[in-house]
């Protein structure tokens, strides 16, 4: 069974040293480039898309690497738009105010998360993402 998310062999992702560096360099710029959302505000969708468009043809481990963190980016926005969105509604009966607080939890999260994953990039270990609708296949 050939998993589309998987490097193109299972050796090659149990040895980290069959990727090259470039291939690991472009997968940790598609988990870290999703932070430029602090700076941007698009860049949590921006960053990954263009690192998963840049290497989609040539780089199978980047790419695959790129797209889930593009899903799990596209995931957390929506997530996190309708937690705000409840928590706008819920501040007439005053638990809203306490969920906006939440939602901050849910940003460092969403950070640890991106963080975890570049690491695991970088070392040549493909990592999936929790709670990740998976948009793009």
């Amino acid at each position: 069974m050939n998993d589309p998310y998987s490097p193109p062999s299972a050796s090659a992702a149990s040895q980290p040293s069959a990727l090259s560096s470039e291939d690991r360099t472009w997968a940790l710029a598609a988990h870290l480039s999703a932070l430029t959302a602090y700076f941007t505000g698009v860049g949590m969708v921006v960053g990954p898309l263009v690192v998963w468009l840049i290497n989609k043809d040539s780089r199978p481990y980047a790419a695959a690497e790129a797209k889930e963190a593009l899903n799990f980016n596209i995931s957390w926005l929506l997530w996190g738009i309708l937690w705000g969105i409840a928590s706008f509604i819920l501040t007439f009966v005053f638990i809203g105010i306490l969920m906006f607080f939440a939602l901050g939890l849910f940003y460092i999260i969403w950070t640890v998360l991106c963080i975890i994953a570049a690491v695991k990039a970088n070392e040549g270990k493909p990592y999936r993402y929790p709670l990740t609708v998976r948009f793009i296949s």
